[in-house]
Order: C-alpha cells, then sequence, then structure tokens
C-alpha cells in the first residue's frame, strides 16, 4: 500500500496519528448526514410538540419526553459515529455473534422480561420512563447477516450459492418466527422487505424471489387462519379494508390522523397551534403517528419537506450500494435502504390509510430509543462504506 492511496490517508495523518473529528466528518456523505439530522431536528419539534401539552395537564415536566428523546439521539449519534469507524473485515467477523444475540433479545422478550405496550409482547422494560425493543436491532443483525451469506460467490460466479441462499432464508426465518409469537407483524414486513430486496440485488435467480412471494402470501394466509395475529391486529387490518367500520372503535386512530392532517391544509396551523395535537385526539402521535404532527401543524408543505428529506436518504443510500468495490458493501447498503423505504412508505401510507396500520415508527422522527439507535446505526453503516469502500 502506497503512502497516498486512500486507506492510508484516512488512516493516518501527516503526524502519524488518527485524523481530527473534523477530518473524519469531511470523508462522511455530506447529504446523507444532513437529511438524517434534518429529520431528527424535526422529529424533536414534533415530538415535544405531541407531548408537551398532555405532560402538562398531567402535572408532568412538558418537556420530559423531548429530553428523553434528545437524549436518545445523541447516543444514537455516538453508535452511528462508532459504526461508521468500524473496519468491515472485524464486522464480517463478528456477524454470527451479532446475529446470536439479537436472537437471545428476540427470546428475551417472550420470557418473563418482556412487557406487553401497545398490544405487542415486544420490550423490556429497562426503568426510569426508558424500555429496550430487541426487534429493532435485530433489523441491523439481519442486514449484515444476510450480506454475509449472500455476498459469498465461487470463483467468478456473480449469483450467490443455491446453498447459501437456503441459509439466507432461514437466517431470516428465524426472527421472523420469534417477532411474529411477539406478535409484531409490521417489523415481520420489514424482514420481508429486507430479504425481499437483498435477494435481488445479490443476483440470484428470479425463481428464488417468485417462491419468497408465493410462500409469504401462503404464510400471511396461515397466519390469520391459525389465529397467530391478536385480536387488534386482525381489526386494524378490518379498518384498512372498511374504514366506515366502527370510526368510533378500531377506525378512530385512521380517522384522527386524516382529520388531522386535513387540518393543515397549505403551510399548516403553526408548530404548537394544532388543536388535534394539544388535544390528544391522535393515539400514540408521538410514535407511530408522529407525521400527524407534521401535516396538522406544518401543512401539506412540511410533510413534503419531510418525504424530500427521506427520498435524500435513500438516494444517498442507493447510490452508496451502486458505488460500493464489494458485494458485502453493495449488500448492507441495499439492505438499509429498503428497511429505510418500506418503514417510511409504511407508517405515512397508514396515517393517509393508503396501508394498514402496523406500529412501525417513522425512522429519525418518531419518539423511541431503540429504533433511533438501531436506525442511526445503520446510517453509521452506509457511512462506513461510503468512507472506505466506494469508488472515487
Amino acid at each position: 500500500m502506497t503512502v497516498g492511496s486512500y486507506p492510508t490517508r484516512y488512516a493516518l495523518s501527516r503526524r502519524g496519528r488518527w485524523p481530527s473529528l473534523a477530518a473524519a466528518v469531511r470523508r462522511f456523505d455530506g447529504l446523507l448526514l444532513l437529511a438524517v439530522l434534518a429529520l431528527a431536528g424535526m422529529g424533536s419539534l414534533l415530538v415535544w410538540s405531541a407531548t408537551r401539552t398532555k405532560q402538562e395537564l398531567a402535572g408532568a415536566d412538558p418537556q420530559s419526553f423531548l429530553k428523553r428523546h434528545l437524549l436518545t439521539l445523541a447516543v444514537g449519534l455516538i453508535l452511528g459515529a462508532l459504526t461508521s469507524k468500524l473496519d468491515y473485515r472485524k464486522l464480517r467477523a463478528y456477524v454470527p455473534v451479532i446475529y446470536l444475540a439479537s436472537l437471545l433479545g428476540l427470546a428475551a422478550v417472550l420470557t418473563s422480561l418482556g412487557a406487553t405496550i401497545n398490544g405487542s409482547h415486544s420490550w423490556i422494560v429497562l426503568g426510569g420512563g426508558f424500555s429496550l425493543q430487541p426487534s429493532e436491532f435485530a433489523k441491523v443483525a439481519l442486514v449484515i447477516g444476510l450480506a454475509m451469506l449472500l455476498g459469498e460467490k465461487q470463483d467468478a460466479e456473480q449469483a450467490p450459492l443455491a446453498r447459501n441462499i437456503r441459509y439466507a432464508l432461514l437466517l431470516a426465518a428465524v426472527p421472523m418466527g420469534l417477532v411474529l409469537l411477539q406478535p409484531d407483524l409490521g417489523t415481520v414486513m420489514v424482514f420481508a422487505a429486507i430479504l425481499l430486496g437483498m435477494l435481488l440485488v445479490s443476483g440470484a435467480p428470479s425463481w428464488w424471489t417468485i417462491g419468497l412471494v408465493s410462500v409469504g402470501g401462503l404464510g400471511a394466509l396461515l397466519v390469520t387462519k391459525l389465529g397467530l395475529l391478536s385480536d387488534y391486529q386482525l381489526s386494524r387490518f378490518a379498518a384498512f379494508a372498511n374504514p366506515a367500520l366502527d370510526p368510533e372503535g378500531i377506525g378512530y386512530h385512521t380517522n384522527q390522523a386524516l382529520i388531522a392532517i386535513g387540518s393543515g391544509k397549505l403551510a399548516g396551523k403553526g408548530l404548537f397551534q394544532g388543536s388535534q395535537t394539544t388535544g390528544s385526539f391522535v393515539p400514540e402521535q408521538q410514535t407511530d403517528f408522529i407525521f400527524t404532527v407534521a401535516g396538522e401543524e406544518l401543512g401539506f408543505l412540511g410533510g413534503a419537506v419531510i418525504i424530500l428529506l427521506f427520498a435524500a436518504v435513500l438516494w444517498r443510500a442507493g447510490r452508496i450500494a451502486l458505488r460500493a468495490r464489494e458485494k458485502f458493501s453493495t449488500l448492507v447498503a441495499t439492505g438499509v435502504m429498503c428497511w429505510f423505504a418500506f418503514q417510511v412508505f409504511e407508517n405515512i401510507g397508514m396515517t393517509l390509510r393508503i396501508m394498514p396500520v402496523t406500529g412501525l415508527p417513522l425512522p429519525f422522527v418518531s419518539y423511541g430509543g431503540s429504533s433511533m439507535f438501531a436506525n442511526l446505526v445503520a446510517v453509521g453503516l452506509l457511512q462506513n462504506i461510503h468512507m472506505r469502500h466506494s469508488s472515487r
């Protein structure tokens, strides 16, 4: 390796020391970083707006949710920065450990350690207002685990080996099964989107993808028929299929969400001025329905800005995947892109009643520590690939 090569320039400064923070930041994908920070900043304001009045009426600190949200954001940024500095070869070596740790976390919530929140037994309560959702970290583990298996090729072959595809399907099936037992159908759908997208990009024969979609459809039918979904989840799908069904009951969430978004019109009512938001008419507004705060208080223009920022994140993730110099890195970036794309579409779609309500948070915007940590670690992986493996 020559002194002037990119890895050497990145690793050492002119004096033989690690580069300064400013030098490391300059190596980041600037647009990706700015888009994520803008989303996180807007999310902080929206979380504050969604919770301040309710907390004040309850005699609690109106800024308590905001403070916890900012704390989790700060910790998430640190985790993302540390992830961006990892050597990818070391990351690949620890993939089995990370994957097994994620399975242990998913299994732990099914024991007495787990707690039920909003109908899903997906949490481990830590105390002090904090809780842990292992399924969020399982998304990261699934992405890097699939990338390791599907990125391995033999000789000059570009398509993954058939046995590795089978192993990849098994690797995805185990966490999907554990999450389905919680039950958390939204996260299972994210897992399926990640698997499908990475299979397509890996070069696997198309019949694998067709078979996966067919099995997925059959599995969804069996899950419904065998009663593996809880009553409240079935009710959500019933309300999606028939919006007029029980508007004061199972259809309440989506009806109030549409009222909030529609009332914002073009420019919104102004931050902290939304009557639906201050009146707490929309349930779980700081988490699953955070986009309704933007729609009501920032209007169509504010919602459009959020969507454009997400478009920028997905564009940079796709560009990083295209420019990566090895298949493992390409697949990791693809997996993260599919994860974000599906989750954003599902979350915003359920507030507009074009998708069923599944309880998925809006990445970088919704309140929630586990989601924020996992999302920013995923961004750290994208920055890692951009800094070390993208063609210059």
